[in-house]
């Protein structure tokens, strides 16, 4: 049933690129309407332009808040905002692209960036940045997760913010067992032993076992093993022996140094258990800061990017990042990019980070005094933008990414957890699945 669902997909989307290269062939002097296909226009840069924010709700405040910056800064440029909440904005984008409606801007995350841009709604943005203030100021690794997500030859998304995979420990219980900071996997694995005692409900770590736990496996799995590409040629890498091994001793962990719990644990259970409890280490991301610090206060728990290997070689794999678009059919794009120039310049962008808690794409913003006093941070912004670190590229552009990633193989994780699935079949499963995924990927883009 769920090949089949798949198989639909693509040819859904096989069928939506076909008609969108048909539109663009035939459509030459088309104005363009809202809808995939239309070309648009440049426009006068003046009047008034919609904005689709892609996170409504939770972030309309900020959003607000740049648009009115934007507006004062240019007076002839009226935006319209309109929130969407997460959960609906990809159907939202999907809808508009086959029956028009689409803005002229918009917030599009990578986790969908790929089945719009492969619709053909969004504007090629290389050459825009080539010539904007943007240039050189935006930070490499996520221009590259960006352009891989869109599929790896035009940019299609300008990125505003990322987040990062964080190692949150307590730093009371790590002091009083004369524990060194879980820099490295191998301080990482004593101290997940030395702080579980299971006769005091004491635990070293909490382990994601529910919804959401493909990505954090596979970090652990990369960051331990060295292995720095997801493909080697048209093959994936999730297979290789060595992350085999690394995913293994990962998941040995399991109600050993962690709660049983944690098998059915998405990060809502995970996150509320480690900050009501007396768990040594949590690995999540930057979102959870605001809860560990109400629940715990700041003296007792730290946050670090996730452990190295013992040589300190850094590699992790690519966090979703958050981006505006501009869309093809929109008939003023002079205007539309001028907003995405100003809401990613060094104040604006800074702005909207410190709100959302996250790391700044404009790497000068990165530096700005609210990010050196969030350690957190501050830490994760720079092992993201580090020289050494290497990182692992989800293929986000591939339609079926997230029903494998997420659909098809949790429960098969859970199975290994519960050791009734070996780590070797659960990657060789997941390859098998992705490699086929691929190819269809490439038999329709060449």
């Amino acid at each position: 049933m769920k090949s089949s669902i798949r198989r639909s997909r693509r040819a859904a989307l096989a069928v939506a690129l076909g008609s969108v290269l048909a539109l663009t062939a035939t459509a030459c002097g088309d104005d363009g309407s809202g809808a995939a296909g239309d070309k648009g226009g440049e426009g006068s840069g003046k009047g008034e332009i919609t904005f689709w924010d892609n996170n409504g709700g939770v972030r309309t405040d900020i959003w607000k808040e740049i648009i009115a910056d934007f507006e004062k800064a240019n007076p002839d440029i009226k935006v319209k905002y309109v929130g969407i909440p997460a959960s609906s904005a990809q159907s939202k984008y999907d809808t508009a692209i086959q029956g028009g409606g689409l803005p002229d801007v918009g917030g599009v995350g990578t986790a969908m960036l790929a089945e719009v841009a492969v619709q053909g709604a969004l504007e090629p943005l290389d050459s825009r940045l080539d010539k904007s203030a943007l240039k050189g100021k935006l930070s490499q690794n996520l221009l590259a997760s960006s352009r891989s997500a869109g599929g790896g030859k035009e940019l299609y998304q300008i990125p505003t913010s990322s987040n990062n995979g964080t190692l949150w420990y307590r730093t009371d219980l790590f002091q009083k067992a004369g524990l060194d900071a879980p820099t490295t996997w191998t301080k990482f694995y004593e101290a997940a032993d030395k702080l579980t005692n299971k006769s005091k409900n004491e635990f070293g770590f909490t382990i994601r076992g529910g919804e959401g736990s493909i990505a954090p496996a596979l970090d652990a799995a990369y960051s331990q093993s060295g292995v720095d590409t997801f493909w080697n040629g048209d093959k994936t890498t999730v297979n290789d022996p060595k992350l085999v091994a690394a995913l293994e001793k990962y998941v040995a962990l399991y109600k050993k140094d962690t709660p049983s719990a944690d098998v059915n644990n998405d990060f809502t259970k995970m996150v509320a258990q480690w900050d009501s409890g007396t768990i040594g280490m949590l690995s999540h991301n930057l979102g959870s800061y605001q809860d560990h610090l109400k629940a715990l206060g700041a003296d007792k728990f730290r946050g670090i990017p996730s452990p190295t290997q013992d040589n300190g070689a850094r590699v992790q794999v690519s966090n979703p990042v958050d981006g505006l678009s501009v869309f093809k059919g929109g008939k003023n794009k002079t205007a539309a990019w001028k907003f995405v120039e100003f809401a990613v310049s060094h104040e604006e962008n800074s702005k909207y980070n410190k709100a959302a808690g996250q790391i700044p794409a404009n790497t000068e913003a990165a530096k700005d005094a609210w990010i050196q006093q969030a350690e957190p941070t501050k830490l994760a912004a720079e092992a993201l933008n580090g020289a050494g670190t290497k990182i692992v590229q989800f293929p986000y552009y591939l339609p079926d990414w997230n029903t494998i990633s997420k659909a098809d193989n949790e429960p098969n994780y859970q199975k290994v957890l519960l050791g009734k699935m070996s780590a070797k079949e659960f990657l060789d499963t997941l390859a098998e699945q992705l490699n086929a995924a691929q190819a269809d990927w490439k038999k329709n883009h060449g």
